[in-house]
């Protein structure tokens, strides 16, 4: 079963992440089904925008602990960590590459890596309840998902290093006043305001929605790099005792993951 379903609507294609049992945890098996959606839309000259969405009371927890303890303990840690990262990264540069727009929808939890997906796409509305926040400290993981790379980008150095150093969460209001939103929207209406905004973009020439894209992002091959250092960290990091502990620790404290954000 995907983890990953593909909505036709139109000129508008909504991807949503549906790993619902798992609070959408990062996972090389739904990563790899984004990257096939994300190809498939690539060449898709129906596709005229993007919706990436997610289904159940969470956008993303980031990595999985419960996988992560399980390689630590019966797989290949460092292995899992290279694929897990890179197929994140992979994720993220072909949300940046997509020659069409992508709103995202976010209305809940956005933890750890899971930050990358939100803040590849090009207009973000998020719900009143949303909620940002690294967990690097408190997992003993190198930061991911462009929380160095991207992040820092949008909201300032000085945010971005409140969020990591200090596991500071960053609210919808915060959200927005940092650059990493456009727009708060009632949850109950957030999908529809987003497939609003696609719907709109749909109707655009196509080239100048492009060429306004691919400018934005400037230096692709800086931020290529900028990412596959951090994977370079985490892989280091991941496979240390501060890792081992933080995995344990967040196990026994949030061990039924659903609000990780406190």
């Amino acid at each position: 079963m995907s983890l990953v379903r593909i909505e036709q609507d139109g000129a508008v294609v909504r991807v949503v992440l549906c790993r619902v049992a798992m609070h959408n945890a990062l996972v090389p098996e739904l990563l790899a089904d984004l990257l096939a959606a994300l190809a498939r839309l690539k060449d898709d000259g129906d596709c005229r925008a993007v919706v990436l969405a997610a289904e159940g009371p969470a956008f993303s927890i980031g990595g999985d602990m419960r996988r992560f303890r399980r390689e630590g303990e019966c797989g290949d840690l460092r292995a899992y960590g290279e694929k897990l990262v890179g197929q994140l990264n992979e994720a993220i540069l072909a949300l940046i590459d997509l020659p069409q727009p992508v709103v995202a929808a976010v209305h809940g939890i956005v933890t750890g890596g899971s930050i990358g997906l939100v803040v590849a796409a090009d207009i973000v509305f998020v719900a009143p309840q949303a909620v940002f926040k690294a967990h690097y400290v408190t997992a003993g993981f190198g930061p991911d998902g462009g929380w160095t790379a991207l992040v820092s980008r949008l909201a300032g150095r000085r945010r971005a290093a409140a969020a990591l150093l200090l596991n500071r969460s960053i609210r919808a209001e915060e959200a927005v006043a940092w650059g990493l939103a456009n727009e708060i929207v009632a949850a109950d209406g957030l999908l529809e305001e987003a497939s609003k905004a696609a719907r709109k973009m749909a109707g655009y020439p196509q080239g100048t929605l492009r060429a306004a894209k691919r400018l934005l992002w400037g230096d692709r091959g800086q931020l290529a790099a900028d990412l596959e250092a951090e994977r370079a960290r985490f892989v280091e990091l991941i496979v240390g005792p501060a890792a081992r502990a933080g995995v344990d620790a967040f196990l026994r404290n949030f061990g039924s993951y659903p609000d990780a954000t406190e």
